[in-house]
């Protein structure tokens, strides 16, 4: 590890220090870090250089809306190389919670994020992503066991959105 120092005015400071307390960190130094890391990974995204991901896509919908699940079911089905599971929660009588678990290229669970949440019939949604380091071959899926002699495929497509259909 590197020692860094950096000046900052007092009001930075300040701020710092109610962030530290508010959020439980032990010193400065630990604060600082995940805070850069953040900020990294925020400028990666927005440069479009952000690598693998995991996140959860968490929408509200109407589902009276017109061929509204049957247009979610196949927004997930073209996408099923990043859809991993979906929570469905039933909030009133028109409307429904979804959190859809998601994983593949940052790039690719963002567009699919944006395109689902821009749906007719969809409310409010938000995509959080957390950045995940890719295997090398041969290393597995790193859960600690094999998949045996069944195997599985990956299907990927042509294009980072993945959609089968362009």
């Amino acid at each position: 590890m590197q020692r860094v120092t950096v000046t900052l005015d007092e009001d930075l400071v300040a701020e710092l220090d109610r962030f530290i307390e508010s959020r439980g960190y032990q010193n400065r130094s630990e604060a600082v870090r995940d805070l850069a890391r953040s900020g990294l990974r925020e400028a990666a995204e927005a440069a479009g250089e952000g690598g693998d991901a995991v996140g959860a896509l968490v929408y509200l919908y109407d589902h009276e809306a017109r061929n509204m699940s049957k247009r979610l079911t196949e927004a997930h089905h073209l996408h099923h190389d990043m859809s991993v599971c979906t929570l469905h929660m039933h909030l009133d009588h028109d409307q429904c919670l979804e959190v859809a678990l998601l994983r593949g290229p940052t790039r690719s669970l963002r567009h699919f994020s944006e395109r689902l949440i821009a749906e007719r019939g969809v409310r409010h949604g938000r995509l959080v992503m957390v950045p995940v380091e890719a295997r090398a071959a041969g290393e597995g899926h790193g859960h600690g066991y094999s998949h045996g002699p069944h195997g599985h495929h990956h299907h990927h497509h042509d294009d980072d959105t993945g959609d089968s259909s362009a």
